[in-house]
């Protein structure tokens, strides 16, 4: 029988807080919602995110809800699940002294009772939470439970709130990113006089990008100010696991240093979850299954295991799920990863990963530089958006790695799509740089690294390093009888002279390019660029009717085979045709398109190009705003600087900007003509292309598909014009 009772309090039993409790008002709004709604609610998250500390907040806030108030039980310490429902009943203040299983007292005592009971560290005693938390919730219609696990408990009826890292970025304008504000207050704490300030928000910030936002990191790196300063602790989380250490003394054990609130995750999975755990370190951002497949796959691991090895450790918090149903992605937060990181190295397994994780970026990289050409290229830019930082790891492996030259020298180019049509110049220019100089042996891969970086270059406005690798490409392919490099850097070399304001030799080089491609049967988009550039150069030269020959050329081939990229530069050509020839209204349309589909691919110098195109027009017509025009040039201004030398140095390319400087200065007081300006050097990138288009900005990368709206040229014939 049993004896005593339970004498619950009406307001229950949680403990008082002893530190300010630091944003996380969306996720309390969305446990108290479901709260409200469902029996059992479980917050998880990984280790140190701050799951225990929200659930006490929501149980207070929601216990008036409950007769018998809200009550804590402190699953972590308990590590024998038979003694599980003995420290339930003892949280609860229940007593028994009968030999009667616990579960059964609890359902006894609670079954006239309405209270919520909190959960908390459920994750190494999974299977007995549930179990306790399926049959109390059965029998006992008035409870409610808030649980705390690094996985769910998967009981039916169960909702889950996945707690996140806090934001080191600002929500609003303004306002203190959540990270930084529970940085500031723990380091108060510390060094009462301590501040968040202009001179060190910055540095703040970056500790605690490099932290993933992890509440527990955050604040055991503001206790590690009573002897390091803000630069010297980011300084030294390249090891970040001895670092981090020296928590509150009555802190759970498991979170008293970041080292052990990670183990403490890992010592919950098993052999299988630790040994993928280990090889998906080496995935810098996010990955697919696909990608994890390939790279974990081998040596004790077999392919069709990953889903689930994937799944378990998503369900274990380890891993993230990013992204919409219809494109999945995980990412590890980089403190776990480099935790993984550690027990590959000491397994002697991290070559073999780091190799297959290059062979698989290869082949993203490879993939990529083929669907360029074709209907899928604003897909491709994403997905290669998507894989950037792996790709720059691959990158840095192959640069660092003895015998990778050849292949960083093979991957730097192949991506020369990516760096080219969506805004990269500067990084690209950076890998290729550094493998060409680590490999200058004259191989295939050394002719395409030179012709891609003399492009790059010349889009740079760069001519003194374009030529150069230009020049060594001809001769090496000369030497080699590499038609496809000579084709190549023939074409690059057009490039340079036309913007070089060498219209003539341009269009020279530009017919010689494509009787070179030609002669090889080389049709992709660069292809079609040097038929745009030609077109370009003929318009240059005043010879409109070729120049128009060249570009509906290139919409007929684009329209084809769906091409978009070249097709937007061709618009650009259309435009400024349509401007020469005084058809404003058309030259609009086209120059407006050119940016909207550049601005799908962030493509800047193609979007600069057209901005440059808009601003003049704006002073054409009786509905001439030259204010607006002057907004749109200080745009195309700051949009300039982050590619590189305004109208790359040429004085063709900036005729339009000097006509429209021109007409602005005459129609405008000085005062006006600056603030115009002014303003339009304010403008980001989204809010100058908005502009641009009259106040709609285009959709996300990918959207249109195969389609395209917009204007088209006017039907007419398109012949392909003699060499």
């Amino acid at each position: 029988m049993s004896s005593g009772s339970p004498g619950v309090p009406g307001r229950g039993r949680l403990p008082a807080e002893v530190s300010r409790f630091i944003g996380r008002e969306a996720e309390l709004r969305a446990v108290d919602g479901l709260l409200e709604e469902s029996r059992l609610v479980t917050v998880t998250g990984p280790g140190g995110v701050g799951k225990s500390r929200l659930a006490l907040r929501a149980a207070a806030a929601a216990a008036a809800g409950h007769a018998d108030g809200a009550w804590l039980a402190e699953v972590g310490a308990v590590q024998d699940p038979l003694l599980l429902g003995h420290a339930v009943l003892e949280a609860l203040r229940l007593t028994d002294h009968t030999a009667r299983p616990p579960l059964d007292v609890l359902v006894e005592q609670l079954a006239d009772r309405r209270l919520l009971l909190v959960l908390d560290g459920c994750e190494h005693l999974v299977e007995a939470c549930a179990e306790l938390v399926d049959v109390l919730l059965r029998a006992v219609p008035g409870l409610k439970v808030l649980a705390t696990s690094r996985q769910s408990l998967r009981v039916p009826g169960e909702h889950l709130v996945l707690l996140a890292p806090l934001s080191a970025e600002p929500a609003a304008p303004g306002t203190e990113a959540e990270a930084v504000a529970l940085f500031a207050d723990r380091a108060a704490a510390v060094l009462p006089d301590f501040r968040i300030t202009a001179a060190n928000r910055a540095e703040v910030s970056l500790l605690c990008r490099r932290l993933d936002g992890i509440p527990l990191a955050v604040e055991l790196a503001a206790g590690r100010l009573r002897a390091l300063s803000v630069e010297q602790i980011t300084a030294r989380l390249d090891d970040r696991f001895r670092v981090l250490t020296g928590g509150w003394r009555t802190a759970p054990p498991r979170h008293q240093t970041l080292r052990t609130t990670i183990g403490w995750s890992h010592e919950l999975c098993s052999m299988q979850e630790r040994l993928i755990w280990a090889r998906l370190s080496v995935f810098a951002g996010g990955f697919d299954l696909d990608a994890a497949e390939y790279v974990c796959a081998g040596e004790g691991l077999e392919a069709d295991e990953v889903l689930d090895l994937v799944d378990s450790l998503v369900d274990k918090s380890v891993l993230l799920r990013d992204g919409d149903p219809s494109a999945v992605r995980f990412r590890m937060l980089d403190t776990l990863r480099e935790y993984g990181a550690q027990w590959l190295r000491a397994g002697g397994d991290e070559h073999r990963l780091l190799c297959r994780h290059r062979d698989w970026y290869l082949g993203v990289a490879t993939w990529g530089e083929v669907e360029w050409f074709g209907p899928r290229q604003a897909e491709t830019a994403e997905r290669t958006r998507l894989a950037h930082a792996n790709l720059r790891a691959a990158l840095e492996f192959c640069l660092t790695e003895p015998g990778e030259e050849q292949l960083a020298l093979v991957l730097a180019g192949t991506l020369w799509f990516y760096w080219v049509g969506s805004g990269h110049l500067g990084e690209g220019r950076h890998w290729l740089d550094r493998a060409l100089a680590l490999a200058p042996e004259p191989t295939g891969a050394r002719a395409k690294a030179l012709w891609v970086t003399g492009y790059m270059a010349t889009l740079q406005g760069d001519l003194v390093r374009a030529r150069p690798a230009l020049e060594e490409c001809r001769r090496q392919a000369l030497d080699t009888g590499d038609d496809r490099a000579l084709a190549y850097a023939v074409h690059r070399q057009g490039c340079a002279a036309l913007i070089g304001d060498e219209p003539q030799r341009a269009a020279e080089l530009f017919e010689e390019a494509l009787w070179h491609y030609n002669t090889i049967g080389e049709l992709n988009s660069n292809v079609l660029m040097a038929m745009f550039e030609l077109g370009v150069a003929y318009l240059f030269l005043g010879d409109t009717e070729r120049g128009d020959l060249w570009i509906d050329r290139v919409r007929e081939i684009c329209e084809e085979h769906g091409e978009q990229w070249a097709y937007a530069y061709g618009l650009y050509a259309m435009a400024y045709s349509k401007w020469a020839g005084g058809e404003i209204r058309l030259a609009r349309a086209f120059a407006r398109e050119c940016v909207r589909l550049n601005h799908l691919f962030r493509d800047l110098l193609g979007i600069v190009l057209a901005m440059d195109v808009l601003a003049l027009l704006e002073t054409e017509g009786p509905d001439a705003d030259l204010v607006e025009a002057r907004v749109l040039q200080g745009a195309a201004h700051r949009l300039w600087q982050a590619v590189g030398t305004p109208f790359f140095g040429s004085r063709t390319f900036g005729g339009p900007h000097r006509e429209c400087e021109q007409r602005a200065r005459a129609g405008l007081t000085a005062q006006e003509f600056t603030d115009a300006f002014r303003l339009g050097t304010g403008l980001g990138l989204d809010a100058a292309v908005r502009r641009a288009l009259g106040g709609e900005l285009p959709g996300p990368p990918g959207a249109g598909g195969e389609g395209r709206s917009g204007p088209r040229p006017p039907a007419r014939p398109s012949p392909v014009p003699a060499r």
